[in-house]
């Protein structure tokens, strides 16, 4: 039961797909304008990624290598129209907000993503719960990102006045600017907290992840735990303390002093 929650604890703050992995970036950016545009789009997202990682993981093991992505991509597609046409007929105004962004899905890297990196290789109900912990946090993200530009842009959070009448909107964030100015400050505020990310475990140990160019070694023990297991390697030969005694107790030979030497007279 731990690993599916860790799933969704990790897409929701370690490997928040926008806010830690900087994927998505396009809608999350461009729709993010209020509240109520970044909750559509992150359910949207949410449930095409669960089912994708579902109907990849099933069929895991019946699409060939050769043909995965566009395999992937077909899958994608399918479900994203399903959930064009569902947001048409019963949210025409989220349709007519969100707009060209709906088809995008099929193309987002976190769609993508987590179809290669996770679903292709794990269980069904893994791949589930990966879905739903990363559509969460791309939907906490863009909500959260939302309300602050609402806010700060428009006085308003969900439509609803907050601000006093007085207030002076700042309407740099609702437009382009703003949006990178918001996430760099969720993204501030999170490394300020001391949210650990693997990032930024990395990065605080002066390691830059790119282990085939480092020359540290810090891999060594893992490689050589790797080792084959036909490849055994001579441990070093034990040695006896009585014969350590026997090598060092070699008798020495001494030389008679000869009584007279050649030539000579004896002394």
């Amino acid at each position: 039961m731990k690993k599916y929650l860790e799933r969704i604890t990790n897409g929701l703050l370690k490997e928040n797909p926008v806010l830690v992995l900087m994927l998505g970036m396009c809608p999350a950016l461009a729709v993010s304008t209020r509240a109520l545009n970044g909750i559509g789009m992150g359910l949207s997202t949410l449930a095409v990624l669960v089912l994708s990682n579902l109907v990849i993981s099933l069929l895991r093991k019946v699409i060939p290598d050769q043909v995965r992505l566009p395999a992937y991509i077909v899958i994608v597609a399918s479900l994203v129209t399903v959930t064009e046409l569902l947001i048409k007929a019963y949210l025409p105004s989220l349709y007519e907000s969100l707009g060209i962004y709906i088809p995008l899905i099929v193309v987002n890297c976190i769609i993508l993503g987590r179809a290669e990196a996770y679903a292709n290789k794990h269980t069904p109900l893994l791949s589930v719960m990966d879905g739903i912990g990363m559509g969460l946090g791309f939907t906490a993200a863009l909500t959260l990102a939302g309300a602050l530009r609402e806010l700060l842009g428009a006085g308003t959070i969900f439509g609803a006045r907050v601000m006093p009448a007085g207030y002076e909107p700042m309407l740099i964030f609702i437009q382009p600017p703003g949006a990178f100015m918001i996430f760099a400050l969720i993204i501030a505020v999170m490394n300020a907290i001391g949210i650990k990310t693997r990032q930024r475990q990395l990065v605080e140990s002066g390691c830059d992840g790119n282990c085939a160019l480092c020359a540290t070694g810090c891999d060594q023990p893992k490689a050589a735990a790797a080792q084959p297991a036909g490849k055994i390697t001579e441990a070093p030969k034990a040695v006896s303390p009585a014969g350590a005694q026997k090598a060092e107790a070699k008798p020495i030979e001494t030389k008679p002093a000869d009584a007279k030497k050649e030539g000579g007279v004896e002394a």
